[in-house]
């Protein structure tokens, strides 16, 4: 079992306390970053005010960033596995 480690995170100029996995704290660290970047991007857009709207944007942005990934992802598999089946194909002895 993982050691538990609370972290700071600052996100908006305040301090989060936040406990994690002791190997899993880089990816904590990381992500807040990229959390407190895309809130200070939708911040300084000046379209969407008040910290919890602008806390749902970024959620959804990052939402919608890994679906886009997860998409790409599945047909970068299906296509490598059309060209293993190709080579596959290739590759058998012809009876």
């Amino acid at each position: 079992m993982a050691n538990i480690k609370g972290i700071a995170v600052k996100i908006l100029g305040k301090d989060y306390q936040v406990s994690c996995p002791e190997d899993q704290t880089h990816h904590l660290i990381d992500a807040a970053l990229l959390l407190d970047s895309k809130m200070k991007e939708i911040k300084a857009s000046g379209r969407v005010i008040g910290l919890e709207r602008i806390a749902v944007m970024a959620a959804l942005n990052l939402a919608n960033e890994l679906l886009q990934v997860k998409e790409n992802l599945a047909d970068t598999n299906k296509q490598v596995h059309g060209m293993y089946l190709k080579l596959e194909d290739a590759l058998s002895p012809v009876n």
